[in-house]
């Protein structure tokens, strides 16, 4: 017997059952128990799958590089689940997609050395053979040809070269006549480049700056698994940010994909330079909503913290409710952040068609702004910089990359 506080919203008690699963891994864990069996009485099937999605996610370990993984593997290897109304087929579901934030746990976790934006790349054409979707990496030769100014700019200062990999997955039975975009940024490790990231523990984490990207990956994944009937396309471009060699510069005017003419002015708002190529590029499908997932401001977690992610765009209210309900199921939470056009204005340069950042106020809006030049519309940006790595572990999300935005996007889109 394991009680469970009831909320006054659903979503806060499927919260709190997550969270019971998540304390009795730990009990689990040192009873070294390797199955489990999960019941419940009440005729609400979904609070049954909550505890077994926190149980199970609280037993991820990443544990590649530890001379003697055996001593802190997790032991737990089957959650069985009996209610009289579950169904098979949705066990198989939430297993596929925790299947999914597992792998995108691994991708956040893997260190620069190990992961660099081709062996990125590579690990995305691995995820769509296994799961049935298409993959195509572009690399630096082709990058070039189609002159995407903004990736390039930032590769500027890497040894490594950059990649461009577009996921598709578009089964027969689409309910959808124009794609949704998905666009993951995929900063492999960020320094800043000549804008160098100025505190002793600032880069401690950078590795994880390419969390969108494996958000967006692990959801093209999950949605292919289990046979989504929804035609989504996902962008990934890839490349790390150092002060090397020829590195950008501030003050650099670079031309974009779109030939729009950026001045760039920090070379740590990287994201949003190669992710506007990303977005430029994304209009030629015609996208019914584009959708940008980064880790892209400090400011959206110095707002909001570890509690949720920021969003903004100019999709209409209908995707916003959509979203919105989907990130409380989950608990994915999304503050909405406003995008009134006067903000467009910290951007403007005189000298170029645009700024890439706009200076102290609203840094979080400003780079919303800055995408939303670039993307079809509608548009939905969320900024996960707050969410994406835990530097220690809390309830089912376990240090490290945590994964988020998988969970998130899947719901919104299982249900587009």
């Amino acid at each position: 017997m394991l009680p469970v506080e009831q909320k006054e919203s659903e979503s806060q008690t499927l919260e709190m059952y997550r969270l019971a699963g998540a304390r009795l891994q730990s009990v689990l864990q040192q009873e070294k128990a390797d199955n489990v069996l999960g019941w419940h009485w009440h005729d609400n099937k979904t609070e049954l799958l909550a505890f077994a999605e926190g149980l199970a996610l609280a037993s991820y370990r990443f544990l590649k590089y530890k001379s003697k993984p055996e001593e802190q593997q997790n032991r737990l290897k089957t959650i069985a689940l009996k209610h009289p109304r579950l169904k098979e087929e949705e066990v198989a579901e939430l297993n596929v997609l925790l299947d999914a934030v597992y792998k995108v746990r691994d991708l956040v976790n893997e260190p620069v050395s190990h992961l660099n934006a081709v062996q990125l790349a590579a690990e995305m054409e691995k995820m769509g053979q296994e799961a049935g979707f298409r993959v195509e990496v572009l690399h630096k030769a082709r990058i070039e040809a189609l002159r995407m100014g903004g990736l390039l700019a930032v590769n500027k200062g890497s040894v490594d070269p950059p990649t461009f990999t577009i996921m598709e997955w578009k089964p027969e039975n689409a309910r959808n006549k124009k794609p949704v975009v998905l666009v993951g940024k995929g900063v492999v490790y960020d320094t800043g480049g000549l804008s160098l990231k100025p505190t002793t523990d600032s880069m401690d984490y950078m590795k994880s700056d390419m969390s969108g990207a494996a958000a967006v990956t692990g959801t093209m994944y999950a949605l292919a698994r289990n046979r989504i009937p929804l035609h989504v396309i996902a962008l990934v471009p890839a490349t790390d940010n150092r002060p090397g060699g020829n590195a950008y510069a501030p003050g650099d005017i670079i031309t974009m994909y779109d030939k729009t003419r950026v001045e760039m002015l920090n070379s740590d708002a990287e994201g949003r330079m190669i992710l506007a190529d990303a977005l430029a590029y994304a209009k030629s499908y015609k996208p019914s909503l584009t959708m940008t997932v980064a880790t892209l401001t400090g400011s959206a977690a110095r707002a909001i913290g570890k509690y949720g992610m920021v969003g903004m765009g100019t999709a209409p209210e209908k995707i916003r409710e959509n979203l919105t309900r989907s990130s409380e199921k989950v608990y994915e939470r999304i503050a909405w952040f406003p995008f009134w056009d006067e903000y467009s204005e910290l951007l403007r340069s005189d000298i170029a068609d645009i700024k890439n950042v706009g200076g102290n106020d609203a840094g979080a809006i400003t780079g919303g702004k800055f995408l939303a030049h670039f993307a079809p519309h509608p548009f939905v940006h969320l900024d996960i910089a707050g969410v994406a790595w835990a530097k220690t572990a809390e309830g089912y999300r376990t240090s490290g990359g945590t994964g988020i935005g998988v969970r998130l996007l899947y719901d919104f889109l299982r249900n587009y």
